[in-house]
């Protein structure tokens, strides 16, 4: 089994690999309108993945040209009736499943060796699990989990969900200006607003959509006691806003040049720090979730086949 390191080395190296390739960063999905492509979800209990696992499952989509957002391990799919594709020849051995992680908070007892006091000590732990795509999986009863070959009716797209998410906020928003920022609240009680152009100023919808996110995002810092760098802030933000806008609906802005300058700051930190992306990933997660929490309906957690929350999460 492979160490707690050994696994945060392996994800940030697939993540340093691609951010020096040029690739469009893992976090952000492709836009394509069905109901079944977006923001990775379990295919057994439906509950979204979150921290890192959305940008490792991204990651090999990329790879394979996988198209669906379910995924599932292969006892869950075996259970649902389904049966893993065998491996094609171009794949190496190895790597036709996608290993994602479970973190999980556990603690023990320990003595204190000075007063022989017992104290619980809470720590981290990874396990890495294996998942597969419904686009790796036979089984005509699934079809419904698949993305439909034939695209739907082109046309306007209807981004009423984001619209709802972002008035559910409360958050203070003036529009205006020729620029996006969030206003930190100042001694006096003056700011805690966000700033940002109309929405006819964008040349397209989405770009206003992923701008609005990317501040909901910063909007968040306050409310969930963030703290960090302002370098790091930015690539909090930036995935946070991707899982939002993969679970809205919306597509992902094609426009990368705000973050261009961040990149070289990520790939230092990245290669520094094995833990840094799993840090930033799980302070994205939460910022989309706490954004969305006002407008997302509540869902009962549901347990997997091996009665763990841990591969959707």
């Amino acid at each position: 089994m492979a160490s707690q390191n050994e696994l945060r080395q392996k994800v940030t190296n697939q993540i340093i690999e691609a951010l020096q390739r040029g690739d469009t960063p893992p976090w952000r999905r492709p836009w394509c309108a069905s109901k079944n492509a977006g923001h990775p979800v379990n295919a057994l209990t439906m509950r979204p993945y979150s921290g890192v696992n959305p940008i490792l499952l991204q990651l090999a989509a990329n790879r394979h040209k996988f198209r669906s957002k379910h995924w599932a391990t292969f006892n869950q799919w075996q259970g649902l009736g389904g049966k893993i594709k065998p491996r094609p020849s171009d794949v190496p051995p190895g790597q036709w499943g996608t290993n994602i992680v479970l973190f999980k908070r556990l603690s023990r007892t320990e003595v204190d060796e000075a007063t022989g006091d017992e104290e619980e000590v809470s720590f981290g732990f990874l396990k890495g699990y294996t998942v597969f795509c419904i686009d790796q999986v036979d089984g005509e009863h699934l079809d419904h989990l698949r993305v439909e070959d034939a695209p739907p009716p082109c046309g306007f797209v209807d981004f009423e969900p984001a619209e709802t998410a972002i008035r559910a906020t409360g958050a203070t928003i003036q529009f205006g200006g020729e620029r996006a920022y969030y206003c930190r609240p100042r001694d006096g009680g003056s700011g805690d607003f966000i700033q940002c152009p109309h929405k006819h100023q964008f040349t397209q919808e989405k770009d206003y959509y992923a701008t609005m996110l990317h501040e909901l995002m910063h909007w968040s810092e306050l409310r969930l006691d963030w703290k960090g760098s302002y370098e790091v802030g930015e690539l909090r933000a930036e995935i946070g806003a991707c899982y939002a806008l993969a679970e809205l609906g919306v597509p992902q802005s094609d426009d990368l040049s705000n973050h261009q300058s961040y990149v070289k700051h990520w790939l230092e930190c990245l290669h520094r720090d094995p833990k840094f992306i799993f840090t930033c990933a799980t302070a994205a997660s939460k910022a989309a979730d706490f954004v969305l929490s006002f407008s997302r309906p509540r869902q009962k957690e549901e347990a997997n086949d091996d009665g763990k929350m841990a591969v959707a999460g």
